[in-house]
């Protein structure tokens, strides 16, 4: 053996000084230390310590439930300071943040990626347009999410005459990450690891700190079995190489233990597929197929209803025209969804986090599908907080402001709605309790003023109205058969959009229960 320590995860966790700044990995819990953080959990809950912790990462660690990921952190006493990019996936954490107990800052995932990987050469941050015109803009929040969060940590400069935003660098102190295998060298592999992650920016940042790297894996290798275009983290970076004692603690995604198809594209050649129903997200996600074309190569699809817009183009035959993309690094394949999010069935290639974003901030996705949770006038969107819930901004920032083309998905109410589809035509059952478009966001996820002056295609999707945003204000351009524009459009919004000149009828085939055999 090396210099490396080779400890159990228990014994890692002791390894935490008190105040320290930690940077971490994860995407659901996919390539999330899961044993690591449940161990740091129990040595607070026994000992204390480590107390007044800081954290800092990129996506959302967890799954959605109150056990698992960064919910066995959210102890106050423990946690201090956070800088992440999605909070909603553990959402133990909320409490903390509204009632003051933490210092909490929401940056866009992207973003985060890149810091991660400046910190690591020492830079003093990521100067970058993303975030402008939103709630982390200092204009706005400064991505502040309470009143405890006093420092700025974002600034707004000008180069060349044009604004940007300076996110400036974080020290961090332990770096916590993730592989597969380890070797006696302290090499870390990820051999069955379903994403790359920014591991090694990571660990970079922590080693060129001072800090200590700490790496969870599945099992220890003999000195040379990884091949050196495999190690993902050289030995050099690594302090401490933790085994995990419960394979549990180590799954492939939040709902997987292991999917070989996760990792690799030889033998897919045909899977169980069977389309959904005709509901109401299916009618958005048909709706927004019709978007599509030949010139659209390359996609992006969010969560919840934009994943059914994948399902559609699949059964209508035409998704190998395209290339999907999910924004850890996924290019190809079959997108997943649920607690796979993130992952992909027969991926065409793998890519680190870091990279992934550097190519959509430059414009790299033709169109992306994303989420659509409140609306005002002018086509704004607030998809990051409401009132106590905060799941924060994730990648949406990133890829909403540098996507050629965005289109938003989501019902027209929520809480509760219920529709049914007779004859081509939408019946309004039961409408939801809560109305989505508002006069007032609480945060500005994308700022529609902003980005309709940036002369692209912003269409939003929901099952009974379709709208455009242009420099004038949200427009109405479409509304479902069956559907009376007074009683179930205008009745249910807080204000009153453009209606445009040629408002029209959606296409009679999206409300019908079969392919609407598109053609590119």
């Amino acid at each position: 053996m090396g210099r490396v320590k080779f400890v159990t995860s228990r014994e890692a966790a002791n390894m935490i000084p008190d105040e320290a700044y930690i940077g971490t990995v994860g995407f659901m819990l996919t390539g999330a230390p899961e044993e690591i953080l449940l161990e740091i959990e129990n040595r607070f809950l026994e000992t204390g310590s480590p107390k007044d912790i800081s954290l800092m990462w990129a996506s959302g660690v967890g799954d959605g439930g109150t056990v698992r990921g960064f919910n066995h952190l959210c102890h106050e006493g423990l946690l201090k300071k956070t800088v992440g990019g999605h909070y909603g996936l553990f959402p133990r954490i909320a409490k903390l943040i509204n009632e003051n107990k933490i210092e909490a800052y929401n940056f866009p995932q992207g973003v985060l990626t890149s810091m991660f990987r400046e910190m690591a050469a020492n830079k003093p941050g990521v100067l970058t347009h993303v975030g402008l015109g939103t709630f982390v803009d200092p204009d706005f929040q400064g991505g502040k999410l309470n009143d405890a969060t006093k420092e700025d940590i974002v600034e707004k400069v000008e180069v060349n005459g044009r604004n940007y935003l300076l996110y400036k660098s974080q020290k961090i102190d332990v770096a916590i990450i993730r592989g597969t295998e380890a070797d006696e060298d302290g090499n870390i592999g990820i051999s069955k690891e379903a994403l790359k992650l920014e591991n090694l920016s990571v660990a970079m940042a922590a080693r060129n700190n001072g800090g200590l790297v700490i790496a969870q894996v599945e099992r220890l290798v003999k000195r040379g079995t990884i091949e050196p275009k495999n190690v993902a983290v050289p030995g050099a970076i690594v302090d401490v190489v933790a085994v995990v004692k419960d394979k549990k603690n180590h799954m492939q995604t939040s709902g997987t233990d292991f999917n070989i198809d996760f990792i690799s594209s030889a033998g897919v050649h045909e899977e169980n597929f069977n389309p959904s129903s005709l509901d109401a997200k299916k009618i958005i996600a048909k709706r927004a197929a019709l978007q599509m074309d030949k010139n659209k190569l390359v996609l992006n699809f969010g969560i919840g209803v934009p994943e059914r817009v994948a399902e559609v183009l699949k059964e209508e035959g035409i998704e190998e025209n395209f290339i999907s993309t999910v924004e850890p690094g996924i290019y190809g394949g079959t997108a997943q969804g649920g607690l796979d999010f993130g992952s992909a069935i027969g991926p065409q290639a793998i890519i680190d986090h870091p990279y992934q974003f550097d190519f959509y901030d430059g414009g790299g996705i033709d169109i992306t599908f994303l989420g659509m949770a409140q609306c005002d006038a002018h086509g704004s969107l607030n998809v990051s907080k409401f009132g106590p819930k905060i799941p924060g901004c994730g990648g949406f920032i990133d890829i909403s402001q540098n996507a050629k083309e965005c289109v938003f998905c989501g019902t027209f109410t929520a809480g509760g709605l219920k529709v049914n589809i007779n004859n081509g035509k939408l019946e309004i059952v039961k409408e939801g309790k809560v109305k989505k478009f508002v006069n007032k966001l609480e945060h500005i996820t994308f700022n529609g003023e902003y980005e309709s002056k940036k002369n692209k295609k912003i269409t939003i999707v929901t099952e009974r109205a379709v709208f455009d945003v242009r420099p004038e204000g949200l427009t109405l351009t479409e509304i479902a058969p069956g559907i009376d524009l007074e009683k179930d459009i205008l009745a249910h919004m807080e204000f009153k959009p453009i209606i445009a000149d040629n408002l029209k009828e959606m296409d009679n085939k999206i409300f019908k229960d079969e392919p609407m055999k598109l053609k590119l």
